[in-house]
């Protein structure tokens, strides 16, 4: 179900209630139907947000421009695509002028609608992820739930997670970037949980073990008896996540000759089950993820361009840990809570936590738990201590500071990292410290001492 509001505006009853059915039919959920104009423009008024809005040119008493008029003055992010009975190129113009995204002549084909409807919801997608980050405060998320398994307290992070949702809400390809251990299939469940698609199964895929004609045998299926060994039908990943999200990590693994089986798929939405040559339809989200630079592997003839743009609909990039330490503290106290409870976490010392602090992490995220889980193995419930790590991080030099560059963000201490996280967390949730709580990992006392060492109350 597609959560996007929609409101449509016309004084044919009997159109709206046919606009209605089609948009329904078409996945669309949340739908208002007016025929009075002047108390569909009493709804914006009122603070109601809609992301499309349908409006008819004729209409008595207000007519159409005079609505689109008052709703871009009160509601500019909405989309509005007008509908006109004649085919008039100067009336066209005008709404345009206006600020109207595009216009059609009825008859209105279902068809045509839902595909004028997505469009605007794509740009109003892509102004939005443009204007992340331009205002003062960090970005907020709305659907908080399906990012709860990203833990970070970096900014750069909140804006890339922002953007994730943003395009969770449409069904483009996604590409994931980034180092091994960053989180990329973290990233790719988040934007699953976040969509219209969230009720039906997330299917990981490791590209790198689908070679020759295990690909088309795994990724599309097969009939009884399409080849040697075949005994019986078999749905292959695209038949099983139908309605649901497809992950494709490491897509670089893919081989070249194998990369326009799956371009197909993208460009045409459709596939060839193993021993039949009928079509088969399929509705399936993508999302890919890589740790190689897939445009060195396209100027080595490794990877295509084509299919290249078609998996990078949408892009996101997770920076490595080294380049947000600021996340390293909040990291470590998250495991700690998993590892051990929030009730029986006896903490880490400071030297351990600047050690930590320190080291570069060749392996990401995924290395740091993994050695966050060996110390609290080996603390058995003490205080987790230096001792508690590896020689190879123990016997590292310290780093000289870093030499403040004009102009750049100031060096902070892991405290106020901390009391900056914390407190960027308790405003986003409205300064409600049990959500608050929640979000952070740890337990509401603590918050409260934290907060009231903040001499906040």
């Amino acid at each position: 179900v597609l959560k996007n509001r929609i409101i449509a505006i016309d004084d044919d009853l009997t159109f709206l209630k046919t606009i209605r059915r089609g948009l329904v039919t078409s996945g669309f959920k949340f739908i208002t139907i007016e025929d009075d104009p002047e108390k569909a423009v009493l709804n914006f008024k009122e603070g109601q947000t809609f992301d499309v809005a349908l409006i008819d040119v004729s209409m008595p008493g207000m007519n159409g421009l005079e609505v689109l008029e008052k709703i871009k003055a009160g509601s500019p992010e909405t989309e509005c695509i007008m509908i006109t009975g004649l085919d008039e190129a100067a009336t066209a113009v005008r709404a345009m002028k206006i600020g109207a995204y595009d216009y059609l002549v009825k008859p209105v084909e279902r068809d045509d609608l839902i595909l004028t409807i997505n469009r605007a919801l794509e740009r109003k997608r892509l102004f939005n992820i443009a204007d992340i980050g331009k205002g003062s405060r960090p970005p907020e998320l709305l659907n908080e739930d399906a990012f709860q398994s990203i833990v970070s307290g970096s900014a750069n992070v909140l804006k890339i997670l922002k953007e994730a949702e943003l395009h969770a809400a449409s069904d483009v390809p996604v590409l994931i970037t980034g180092e091994s251990g960053t989180g990329k299939e973290l990233l790719a469940r988040a934007v699953h949980a976040a969509s219209s698609r969230a009720s039906s199964v997330f299917t990981p895929v490791n590209m790198a073990s689908l070679t020759g004609s295990m690909f088309d045998a795994e990724f599309f299926g097969h009939t009884k008896g399409a080849f040697t060994g075949a005994e019986k039908d078999r749905p292959g990943y695209l038949e099983h996540s139908n309605k649901g999200t497809l992950f494709l990590d490491e897509i670089s693994n893919l081989p070249i000759e194998l990369q326009g089986n799956l371009l197909r798929v993208l460009q045409d939405g459709e596939y060839l089950k193993l021993g039949t040559d009928v079509p088969r339809k399929t509705d399936v989200r993508i999302i890919a993820a890589s740790n190689e630079d897939l445009e060195k592997l396209m100027a080595q003839k490794r990877f295509r361009r084509d299919l290249y743009y078609r998996l990078k609909g949408g892009w996101l990039h997770l920076p490595a840990l080294r380049q947000r330490k600021e996340d390293i503290p909040v990291l470590v106290s998250y495991f700690l809570n998993e590892f051990l409870g929030k009730d029986n976490n006896p903490g880490i010392e400071e030297d351990a936590l600047s050690m930590l602090f320190n080291y570069d992490y060749p392996g990401n995220i995924r290395e740091l738990r993994s050695m966050m889980e060996s110390a609290v193995n080996l603390a058995q419930g003490r205080k987790i201590s230096k001792i508690f790590f590896p020689d190879t991080i123990r016997k590292q030099k310290p780093k000289k500071p870093p030499v403040q560059q004009p102009g750049a963000e100031p060096v902070v201490s892991l405290a106020q990292m901390e009391r900056s996280y914390i407190l960027r967390v308790y405003r986003q949730t409205g300064n409600n410290k049990s959500q608050a709580a929640r979000l952070l990992g740890i337990a509401l006392n603590t918050l409260r001492k934290k907060l009231k060492s903040y001499e906040i109350t």
